[in-house]
């Protein structure tokens, strides 16, 4: 048996909400967790003022069927299969979002991964030096192999590193919330937030308030 490899064109669909315009102040970049189709993660944001918050949420290409039910849609971005080539196709799909909105300058733009996005929000920002206001690690891991030199390009004065998880999240234990502030003390020091709020696995309108706000 031998395992080849080709290359290939692929198109894919992305979300977005509200209308950017003149008006806007805050462009969200989010980046859905494991499960969820970017249409339905996106209306997480919907409490958000709409004429002030334009909202991108790009979309995991491989789908699969949720609960073996072949009725609900879910996808995910990343397996421990061909790990290495499908974060250069996710980070080429991220890439071909960002430059296709064209975000101006007058706005804040916040970069957010949320469970298994965090991976994918931060190697994003990190590989490709996104300039962003606020990145936001929502109730997710951080890659193991990112480093202090992978961030260094971030002015602790012009972006703010915020980590936010439910206090009733049931995929964090009191070990795995350690290893990850551990995590995040290596790649930041101490110019990063940490902040906690009642609520389990899932966006909520109290911390998207507290995000805003920080």
């Amino acid at each position: 048996m031998e395992e080849k490899e080709i290359a290939y064109q692929i198109t894919n669909t992305y979300s977005t909400m509200n209308t950017l315009t003149n008006n806007t102040k805050n462009v969200w970049f989010v980046c859905h967790g494991i499960g969820f189709l970017s249409r339905y993660f996106i209306k997480y944001f919907d409490a958000l003022n709409p004429d002030e918050n334009y909202i991108i949420a790009p979309q995991a290409s491989s789908k699969y069927y949720l609960k073996n039910e072949y009725k609900h849609v879910g996808a995910s971005w990343l397996t421990r299969e061909n790990t290495q080539a499908e974060i250069k196709n996710v980070m080429a799909n991220l890439n071909a979002i960002y430059h296709a909105e064209q975000i101006p300058e007058h706005v804040n733009f916040f970069v957010l991964g949320f469970s298994q996005g965090v991976s994918v929000a931060m190697r994003w920002v990190s590989r490709y030096q996104i300039p962003c206001d606020k990145l936001i690690i929502y109730a997710g891991s951080i890659p193991t192999e990112l480093t202090t030199e992978d961030f260094s390009f971030i002015n602790p004065e012009k972006t703010k590193i915020l980590n936010i998880v439910g206090l009733q999240d049931e995929y964090f234990t009191e070990e795995r919330m350690h290893q990850e502030h551990e995590k995040m003390q290596l790649l930041f020091g101490k110019n990063y937030t940490f902040k906690t709020y009642e609520g389990t696995h899932k966006v909520s309108k109290t911390a998207l308030e507290m995000l805003k706000k920080a």
